[in-house]
C-alpha cells in the first residue's frame, strides 16, 4: 500500500468527488484507497459473494477508487445517493419501448479502441439512453463487460453536432421529441476484473498527450532493452533489418517413413500464398495431408516448474523483415537460430505469470471447458509464449506497470494487455491470398477459444503495438470522458450494493448460456494483473464448472432480482440477446418474469432490411434480440398484494400493462402488428405476474379473452385503452391496410390459435379447413410433443353447426356477406341452414367458457395418466396437457405433482416452455424452502 501511494502523481488543482474537497487529483487518490485498503483487511468484505480472487496489493494497484475498485465497489451507494435523484412516486414519467439497432458503430475508432469477446457498441446504447432517462439520471448494466453503456451515457453529452443532428431528424420523422442531450451518470458492474479494468479505462478520464508521450517513451525503451532480438540480417549479407514478425511450423512425422515434415515449408504454395489440401512428402514422395500426419513432440525443461514436459516441435520457417521502409521475408539463417538460441538461456520475466489455467491442480489434466487435447493442450500461463515473445510482454508489462503516475500506468496497462493475444502462440499465420485487400492476415486470434495453429506468427511488440498506440491516441483525443460520471464495481450482478429503488434505466448484454466461458477467457490478462474471477456466481452454462441450464437459469433469476430491486418503479430495462438456443431464451424470459418485470417488447433486428420484427415464440433464435421490461409502478404492486390476487386486480395489472405498451408501430409507412396487445400474449404476462407472487390465476384463457372485450378496445386483434384505440384510429385512417399478425403453427397452442383466426373469419367445414391447415402445419418443435389431429382439435375448441335450430350469428354474418344468393335471409332459413350445416366457428365468450370446461376437463384427465404413467420419462405428450395439469396443480399448492411430471419430460421440453418452466421453478422454490 505504501508503496502503491508513494508513485501517486502530482496532479494540481482542487478536486471535488463524492461531495468531498481535495486539494488535487493526488490526495482523492490517496484518501479513497486508504479507505478501499482498510475495507480489505475486512474478512467479511472479502465474503461477499463473487469476489475476485488477489491480494490487497493486487487489487489495489488495478483499482482507482471510488470511481473503480477490481472488487465489490464500497462507494457505489455514496455515488448513487450523491448524484443521483430519489425515488418520488408522485413525479410524472413515461415512455413506451424503444427498439435499438446492436449492429449500429461497429466501426467506431472508440468502439474498436479495446476488444472484448462481446460488445454492444455505445452508438446503439445512446438513442435508448437519451429515450428512457433524463440528463443526470443513472444508468445501470451490471454486466458491463467493456464498458460501453457508461462510454454511452457520457456520450449523451460529448456527441458532435453532426451526429446530434441526424438523430434528431430521425426522431422527428418518427414524430418523438427532440432528445435531451447532456451526460448521464453509470454505473458498470462486471464480475471479471478483466472486464472491469477495461470499462474503467474507457469511463475515468486520462490526459491523452501525457499517455502518448508515456506510450512512445515505453516502445523506445523497449527498443533500447530487447531490440537486438528482433534483428536480423538481410539478404544482401550486410543491412540490419527489423523483423516484423517470424512464422514458426509444427514439425510432423510422414505414417509412410517417419520423416521430419515442416508443415508450412511442405504445404505453402510460394505462387499462391496458399496452403494446399495435399502434398508430396519431402523424404519419400507420398502424397500428405494434414490428417495424415502425426504430430511430433519433443521433451523440454519447464523453465518455472524445472520438471519435463512434452510439447509441439516448432521450428522458425519464415521471416518478415523491413529494411528501408520496405517489406521484404527470407527464410531464417545460421546468424537468426544463433539469436534464438541466445534468448533461449534467459531466465523468463518475473512479471510473466506462470499460473496453472484456472488454478487446476497439477494432477489435472483437462482446466476446463476450453481446454482441449492437441490445439489447447497447454497447462500453465507462460506456456502460450515463445522464449522471445515471453522477453517481449513480460518488459513491456513491468515497464507499463512501474510508471509513476497511476492513471497513466493504468492506461498503458491497457494498451499492453492487448498485445497479450498477439504476442502469444494463439496467434495464428494466414499468408497474403492473391488478390485480397487489407494486406498481411498474420495477426489473427480465433475469438472466443483457446485455439493453437500448427502456423504461429511470433510478432516483434512494435509491429503489434505501434498502430495500436496512435488509434488509442486518436480515439481517446476526441472522446474526453468527466470524472464522476461513472462508478465502475467488481462483483456479481446478484448483489450490487446499490439502494433500493435508485436506478433510472438498465441497458444490459449479459451472457447467455454457455455461447462463452468468460471466466476461461479473461484468465490469461487477469493472470497478468494477478486478480481473477470469483467462478462461483457465473452465470453460464458449464461442464467444468457442473453448470447446466437450470443452473444457469436460477444464477440470471437471481441477477434479474437484483436489476428489479434497484430499479426505479415504472422504470425500464434493455436486455440485448443474440444468438442461442430456445431454452435459452425462454429461460431469460421466464427469469425476467419471476423476478418482477413485464415484458412490454421483444424485437427481432432483421440485419437485411434493417428493420425490427416483433418476436413471441422463438424455438431457434437466429438473429440479434431485443427484450425491453419494465419495473411496475408502486401503485400496482401495492394494491395487487391487498387484494391477494382478487379478480379485480386482473384487470388493474391489464390496465397498467396496456398504458406501457405503444398505441402505434409503424414500418415502411405501414402500421405494425403490436406483439404485445395480442390479447393471449396480455394473458400470458397476467398469468405470470400472478404466479410471480405466488397467487392462484382466478380466470381461465376464456373467461379473460371475453372480460378483456368487455372492458377495453380492440382493434386488429389488438388491445387498447380507450385513449390508445383513439390514437391508433387516426393513424389507421392514413394507411391503407391494416397489420397482419403472423402466425406460425410449432405446437398445439399456436394451432388452436391459428385454427381460431382463421374461423373468426371464415367458418368452414372441415373438408374446406384441411387444405388451409395441412401446408402450414409443420411437427412439433419439442421431443416427444404431439399436435393433436385436425378433427381433435376442432372437437375440444370449437363448435359445429348441426344443422338444427338457428344458424349461429358468426356463420350467418359469414354466409351473408361473402355469398349473394343468401343475402336478407332469416336464420331460420332452410336454403342457409343447408350452407352453414357441419361448418365450424368460434363460439361466443358463454358456449365458450362452457366449452372450456369440458376440454379442461379431458385435459386433467390426460394429466392424471402422465402423473400415474410408470417410468421416468414419457415418450409423447401434449404441450396442453402439461399446462393444464401445472396450473390446476399451482392452483391447488401441489408442488409435488408438478416435479414429478417435470421429471418425465425431456429437459428441453421443460426448458423451451415459458409457462411450465414458470410454475416449475416456482413449485421447486416453494419446496425448498418449506424442507
Amino acid at each position: 500500500m505504501n508503496d502503491l501511494l508513494k508513485h501517486q502523481n502530482q496532479d494540481t488543482g482542487p478536486v471535488e468527488c463524492l461531495g468531498i474537497k481535495f486539494p488535487n487529483d493526488q490526495a482523492r487518490r490517496e484518501h479513497f484507497l486508504k479507505i478501499l485498503a482498510e475495507k480489505l483487511k475486512d474478512p467479511a468484505f472479502r465474503k461477499q459473494d463473487g469476489f475476485p480472487t488477489g491480494t490487497d496489493e493486487a487489487i489495489l494497484a488495478m483499482s482507482d477508487p471510488p470511481y473503480y475498485t477490481a472488487c465489490p465497489n464500497p462507494f457505489l451507494e455514496d455515488f448513487v445517493r450523491h448524484y443521483g435523484k430519489p425515488y418520488d412516486p408522485s413525479a410524472k414519467y413515461s415512455r413506451e419501448p424503444q427498439t435499438v439497432d446492436v449492429t449500429v458503430g461497429k466501426t467506431d475508432a472508440l468502439y474498436k479502441a479495446h476488444s472484448y469477446h462481446t460488445k454492444v457498441p455505445h452508438l446503439a446504447i445512446v438513442p435508448s439512453i437519451l429515450h428512457y432517462t433524463e440528463p443526470g439520471d443513472i444508468v445501470l448494466d451490471a454486466f458491463g463487460g467493456s464498458g460501453m453503456t457508461g462510454v454511452a451515457a457520457q456520450w449523451c453529452g460529448l456527441a458532435p453536432a453532426a451526429y446530434r443532428h441526424e438523430l434528431e431528424m430521425e426522431w422527428k420523422k418518427q414524430g418523438k421529441p427532440a432528445p435531451k442531450w447532456g451526460a448521464r451518470r453509470a454505473v458498470i458492474n462486471d464480475l471479471s476484473p478483466a472486464a472491469t479494468f477495461i470499462g474503467a479505462n474507457y469511463n475515468i478520464p486520462v490526459n491523452v498527450e501525457a499517455f502518448a508521450k508515456a506510450g512512445k517513451q515505453l516502445l523506445k525503451e523497449l527498443e533500447q532493452d530487447i531490440g537486438w532480438m528482433y534483428e536480423t540480417i538481410h539478404t544482401d549479407g550486410k543491412t540490419k533489418g527489423r523483423i516484423e514478425y517470424t512464422v514458426w511450423s509444427e514439425v510432423f512425422t510422414c505414417p509412410h517413413c517417419a520423416g521430419e515434415v515442416n508443415f508450412l515449408d511442405e504445404s505453402l504454395d510460394e505462387d499462391t500464398k496458399r496452403v494446399r489440401d495435399e502434398f508430396p512428402c519431402p523424404h519419400c514422395g507420398a502424397e500428405l495431408t494434414k490428417k495424415k500426419l502425426d504430430k511430433l513432440l519433443e521433451s523440454a525443461i519447464d523453465p518455472v516448474s524445472g520438471k519435463s514436459i512434452k510439447t509441439a516441435k516448432r521450428v522458425p520457417s519464415l521471416i518478415s523483415y523491413v529494411v528501408n521502409g520496405k517489406r521484404h521475408e527470407k527464410k531464417p539463417d545460421l546468424a537468426d537460430k544463433e539469436v534464438l538460441s541466445k534468448i533461449n538461456t534467459l531466465p523468463i520475466p518475473p512479471s510473466l505469470p506462470a499460473n496453472r489455467m484456472m488454478h487446476a491442480p497439477e494432477e489435472q489434466q483437462k482446466w476446463g471447458d476450453k481446454w482441449r487435447a492437441g490445439s489447447a493442450s497447454f497447462s500453465h500461463v507462460h506456456h502460450l509464449f515463445l522464449p522471445r515473445a515471453a522477453q517481449a510482454i513480460g518488459k513491456l508489462w513491468e515497464k507499463a506497470y512501474t510508471h509513476p503516475d497511476p492513471r497513466i500506468r493504468a492506461f498503458l496497462l491497457y494498451m499492453v494487455e492487448q498485445s497479450i493475444s498477439g504476442l502469444s502462440i494463439l496467434n495464428r499465420y494466414q499468408p497474403i491470398q492473391q488478390g485480397r485487400p487489407g494486406g498481411s492476415q498474420v495477426n489473427r486470434q480465433l475469438s472466443g477459444v483457446y485455439y493453437v495453429a500448427s502456423q504461429h506468427s511470433e510478432c516483434s511488440p512494435w509491429y503489434n503495438l505501434g498502430g495500436k498506440l496512435e488509434r488509442l491516441i486518436k480515439a481517446f483525443h476526441d472522446y474526453k470522458a468527466s470524472s464522476g460520471y461513472s462508478a465502475i464495481t467488481t462483483g456479481t450482478a446478484a448483489q450490487l450494493g446499490l439502494p433500493e429503488n435508485s436506478i433510472d434505466y438498465i441497458f444490459t448484454d449479459p451472457p447467455f448460456g454457455d455461447n462463452l466461458a468468460y471466466s476461461e477467457l479473461n484468465f490469461i490478462v487477469e493472470a497478468f494483473h494477478r486478480v481473477f474471477t470469483h467462478q462461483g456466481p457465473e452465470a453460464v452454462m458449464s461442464e467444468s464448472q457442473q453448470k447446466g441450464l437450470h443452473e444457469y437459469y436460477r444464477l440470471m433469476k437471481a441477477c434479474f432480482s437484483e436489476y428489479y430491486r434497484v430499479l426505479k418503479p415504472g422504470r425500464w430495462m434493455t436486455v440485448v440477446f443474440s444468438n442461442t438456443q430456445a431454452a435459452v431464451w425462454n429461460g431469460i424470459r421466464t427469469a425476467l418474469q419471476e423476478a418482477g418485470f413485464v415484458i412490454a417488447n421483444v424485437s427481432a433486428l432483421n440485419k437485411v432490411q434493417g428493420s425490427f420484427n416483433a418476436v413471441s415464440n422463438a424455438t431457434s433464435v437466429k438473429q440479434d434480440l431485443v427484450i425491453t421490461a419494465y419495473k411496475p409502478n408502486g401503485g400496482l404492486e401495492d394494491r395487487f398484494v391487498k387484494s391477494e390476487g382478487h379478480i379485480d386486480s386482473v384487470w388493474d395489472f391489464v390496465r397498467t400493462h396496456l398504458g406501457y405498451l405503444p398505441s402505434v408501430k409503424m414500418r415502411a409507412g405501414e402500421l405494425e402488428f403490436i406483439q404485445e396487445r395480442d390479447p393471449r400474449i396480455i394473458f400470458d404476462r397476467m398469468v405470470a405476474w400472478f404466479v410471480k407472487h405466488g397467487f392462484a390465476v382466478p380466470l381461465s384463457s376464456q373467461e379473460f379473452q371475453a372480460g378483456l372485450m368487455q372492458r377495453f378496445e380492440s382493434r386488429d386483434g389488438m388491445t387498447f385503452l380507450p385513449e390508445q384505440a383513439t390514437e391508433y384510429d387516426k393513424k389507421r385512417m392514413q394507411v391503407a391496410s391494416a397489420p397482419q399478425m403472423e402466425m406460425f403453427v410449432s405446437d398445439e397452442r399456436s394451432a388452436i390459435d391459428w385454427l381460431a383466426d382463421f374461423l373468426k373469419k371464415r367458418p368452414s367445414t372441415y373438408a374446406e379447413i384441411t387444405p388451409e391447415y395441412m401446408p402450414i402445419v409443420g411437427a412439433a418443435k419439442k421431443k416427444g410433443e404431439v399436435i393433436p389431429e385436425l378433427i381433435r382439435l376442432l372437437d375440444e375448441n370449437f363448435i359445429q353447426f348441426d344443422g338444427k335450430g338457428e344458424v349461429p350469428s358468426q356463420i350467418h354474418s359469414y354466409l351473408s356477406t361473402n355469398h349473394k344468393d343468401l343475402r336478407g335471409l332469416d336464420k331460420t332459413s332452410p336454403q342457409l341452414i343447408a350452407k352453414a350445416k357441419d361448418r365450424w366457428y368460434v363460439p361466443d365468450p358463454n358456449k365458450a367458457q362452457d366449452l372450456e370446461k369440458k376440454r379442461e376437463k379431458a385435459l386433467l384427465k390426460e394429466f392424471e395418466g402422465y402423473a400415474g404413467a410408470a417410468g421416468r420419462k414419457l415418450k409423447e405428450f401434449r404441450l396442453e396437457v402439461l399446462r393444464a395439469g401445472f396450473r390446476t396443480a399451482w392452483a391447488n399448492k401441489d408442488y409435488q405433482t408438478i416435479i414429478k411430471v417435470a421429471q418425465k419430460i425431456p429437459e428441453e421440453a421443460l426448458q423451451e416452455d415459458e409457462k411450465l418452466l414458470l410454475w416449475y421453478d416456482q413449485a421447486l422454490t416453494r419446496t425448498e424452502g418449506s424442507a
